[in-house]
């Protein structure tokens, strides 16, 4: 049998306004750990932030790209709308009283596909997110974050994709992605690579939905995970045959990517695993200085003038 070319989710990047409300959010509120503090490589003066677990492995990293100012988007078809958390089974009572005590917006708990219960929030920017209720998610949470770790996240669950024709995403999945259907129900079909939590992809069949336009509070892509840059120039290969319109492997420092869009219009990446983000910091300082390129040195100075500065203080929000 000829190995997976995609193992599941690589990270998620999405879209912002304010920097410091983005960071306290992720890092305060939630508690994820702030595992690289970079920007943007196609625009400098705008920072790109990173949050997951402990080590930043794949499969639990968050990506923002905060642009001050950024008008707000709208959710829709033709994006990945929800964002899933996973979080330990037995911390429901100890999430709702925190999202309470800070005043987050969120509804339920809710049940979906019988037996898996969650709750929707949406963060400071108006990012649509979930908090997901499970007890067979067995990777650690944050060993020394402000949140308990009994209680902690985990990592992704999932992503919800919001499409105006759901066979078109379930087909690319299926036949060149590595995904299997693993559940269906109404008008929402699950899909995994792995078929654990943490690679869950929900695709949403609203072809009454408005399309979904692009600013703050919305994804900017979704990527996968590849094991090496050898499995990448392979699928693109793959998808390339099938008549994708992919990009070139570019170099994101902390892993390489190619790009292309489903069907639908969601913006896909395909990521691999190495060289991750210890490459250019020890595992137990990451996130704690400003990261460059190695192309960008040079500008270091003029760079860190233009951005705003933020303070990483989760513990305000303990």
């Amino acid at each position: 049998m000829k190995p997976q070319l995609i193992s599941g989710i690589h990270h998620v990047t999405a879209m912002a306004d304010d920097a410091q409300k983005n960071l306290d959010f992720y890092t305060g509120i939630l508690g994820l750990r702030m595992v690289k503090k970079t920007i943007n490589f196609d625009a400098p003066d705008v920072y790109h932030f990173y949050y997951g677990n402990e080590t930043g492995s794949p499969g639990t990293i968050m990506t923002f790209f905060p642009f001050a100012g950024m008008a707000k988007g709208r959710h829709g078809k033709g994006q990945m709308t929800v964002t899933s958390f996973s979080v330990p089974a037995e911390s429901l009572d100890y999430w709702l009283a925190r999202l309470k005590k800070f005043n987050i917006t969120h509804t339920g708990p809710q049940q979906r596909f019988d037996d898996e219960m969650f709750i929707s929030l949406y963060d400071a920017h108006g990012l649509g997110l979930e908090l997901v209720f499970n007890k067979t998610d067995m990777r650690p949470g944050f060993t020394y974050g402000q949140i308990p770790l009994e209680y902690s996240v985990k990592g992704f669950h999932g992503a919800v994709l919001s499409e105006d024709n759901s066979d078109r995403t379930a087909k690319l999945l299926l036949e060149s992605m590595d995904h299997k259907l693993i559940a269906e129900k109404g008008n929402l079909k699950r899909f995994s690579a792995s078929g654990v939590p943490g690679d869950f992809i929900d695709v949403l069949n609203t072809p009454e939905a408005a399309r979904g336009l692009g600013g703050s509070g919305t994804i900017h892509h979704l990527a996968f995970a590849t094991a090496d840059d050898t499995s990448q120039l392979e699928i693109r290969e793959k998808l390339l045959s099938k008549g994708h319109q992919v990009t070139e492997v570019l170099d994101r420092q902390y892993f390489h990517s190619i790009y292309f869009r489903e069907p639908g219009g969601v913006l896909f990446e395909v990521a691999t695993n190495p060289p991750g983000f210890a490459i250019d910091e020890h595992p137990s300082k990451l996130g704690e200085a400003l990261k460059l390129p190695q192309w960008y040195e040079s500008m270091r100075d003029k760079i860190e003038s233009a951005l705003v500065p933020v303070e990483l203080k989760p513990e305000k929000f303990s």
